[in-house]
């Protein structure tokens, strides 16, 4: 092949429409990504931006709305004890995955129903 793939740009996400102050709450407050402006071109559309080091998610949303239960990002995590005690200090839900040799990692859902994975490779 004459190409190669680098990594992943982003990943979107999708919530209802008006969900983008529910997104903040969850990603910035809790999660701690940053907001990142959108295009002019884009902002029309609605959603919203995140970013945390090199992870970034796009919040869309879309009418009707259906969680992703299924399909979700896989988020690397340095320190994910940290995460852990954090999130339930936050009063965030998690669910522990033990079925992944050589993974520490976990399931949360966002307050739209979309998984997120994270984890940590031993």
């Amino acid at each position: 092949m004459e190409f190669e793939y680098d990594r992943i740009d982003h990943v979107q996400l999708a919530a209802p429409i008006g969900g983008e102050q529910k997104a903040r709450d969850f990603y910035q407050h809790i999660l701690g990504f940053k907001e990142v402006e959108k295009p002019d071109t884009l902002r029309r559309r609605g959603g919203v931006w995140f970013q945390a080091g090199t992870v970034h998610l796009h919040i869309g949303v879309e009418e009707p709305f259906t969680p992703a239960k299924k399909a979700h990002p896989a988020i690397h995590v340095k320190n994910i004890e940290g995460l852990k005690k954090y999130l339930a200090k936050m009063g965030v839900s998690f669910l522990n995955d033990t079925n992944l040799p050589g993974a520490n990692r976990f399931y949360v859902t966002d307050p739209f129903g979309n998984r997120l994975e994270f984890l940590e490779w031993e």
